[in-house]
């Protein structure tokens, strides 16, 4: 069986031979600490540790086209004020803590002009350079692909809250909603638009929606108003979708985003990510309540992976019988952090792989 087979069936609850496992990524920092814990520098990490071919992506950009010209306004020992691709205006960290989150300091959209002039602009969905060169010729390798390809097709509310920050739009949707409304519809054309080509051209196997709308107390908009601006245009998008042939459709959403999930199931979403235990999100409770329509990706406590092996043993066999069940890949609940050591992972991963070719027989 390759991987796009056990892919597909896991999905779809059918016959595999093992459980497909992988990772959604790692901090940069994680890895230059593995570096000077003994992992070579001149390795691939799918191949060195063991990982399915699970992530290959169509490389269309639904980025803002042109992004904004990226300045470094500020440097220190410590820090740096950088301004991004995105247009916002944000203080890094420099050094051992350069993986936490950045202060954002300025926004490049606060008003209607702002909207106008300088976002709108840049979602063309024509622009020349959203689709590869030589795009025919990738269209017929991946014809002849034997693994799962997906795309990273778009947003409703967590573009625009990038855009604006979370005080921006949280102000916007009271002072202005119709405002917000006509940028998420926006925003879905764009999508729609953009995903086109690809969906014509590609036989993908699964979508990614990006959110990462939740914290760990819980999500950044009520479901009240989830339903009222969020519901339609994610319909449209999912439906459009599937009228393309793609009927499985993640979102990635961080924090403690359960009260959502019923919301972004009425709108045609099926599978959910990365699942951070640290907010409470936990597959096997998800299933439980969700059922075999929601698949899973992630969900593995990176706490146990510091731990070390007891805790790993305990985590694994926590998700032992959802990897039996399928519907579910077990990867960590977001990218690996750099306080992971690289022993307890390399531990991690032949576990892992024990309890993948036998779920059912794991038991720690």
């Amino acid at each position: 069986m390759n991987d796009r087979e056990r892919f597909v069936n896991t999905m779809n609850y059918g016959p595999i031979d093992r459980v497909p496992w992988g990772e959604m990524g790692f901090w940069p920092e994680t890895l230059e600490v593995w570096h000077t814990q003994g992992m070579p520098q001149d390795v691939h990490l799918n191949s060195y540790f063991g990982f399915d071919r699970l992530r290959e992506q169509v490389n269309v950009s639904f980025d803002l086209m042109p992004g904004f010209e990226v300045q470094v306004l500020e440097e220190t020992e410590s820090h740096r004020v950088v301004r991004r691709g995105n247009g916002v205006v944000a203080k890094e960290f420099k050094g051992e803590h350069s993986f936490r989150m950045p202060q954002w300091l300025r926004f490049p959209l606060e008003t209607r002009d702002d909207w106008e002039n300088e976002i709108k602009p840049r979602l063309n969905p024509h622009s020349p350079a959203r689709y590869p060169e030589y795009w025919e010729e990738k269209v017929r390798m991946w014809a002849q692909r034997d693994y799962p390809l997906t795309m990273r097709s778009g947003s409703v509310f967590g573009w625009i809250r990038n855009w604006m920050g979370l005080e921006g739009i949280s102000q916007a949707l009271y002072d202005d909603p119709e405002w917000v409304q006509e940028m998420m519809d926006t925003v879905v054309d764009f999508c729609i638009a953009t995903a086109q080509r690809a969906l014509e051209d590609v036989q993908l196997d699964y979508i990614l929606l990006w959110e990462d709308m939740a914290y760990k107390a819980g999500p950044l908009i009520s479901p009240r108003m989830f339903r009222q601006f969020m519901l339609e245009p994610y319909k449209r998008l999912t439906g459009f979708l599937r009228e393309h042939g793609v009927d499985l459709i993640f979102v990635d959403s961080d924090g403690d985003s359960e009260p959502l999930i019923p919301l972004w199931m009425e709108g045609g979403v099926n599978g959910f990510y990365p699942m951070e235990r640290a907010a409470g999100m936990d597959p096997v409770a998800l299933r439980a309540r969700f059922g075999r329509e929601l698949r899973l990706m992630g969900g593995i406590d990176k706490r146990a992976m510091i731990a070390g092996p007891d805790e790993i043993d305990a985590e694994l066999a926590h998700v032992a019988p959802l990897c039996a069940e399928g519907g579910y890949l077990p990867w960590c609940d977001h990218h690996v952090p750099p306080d992971v050591p690289l022993g307890h992972y390399r531990y991690y991963v032949r576990r892992m792989q024990a309890m993948t070719l036998n779920p059912a027989g794991f038991g720690g």
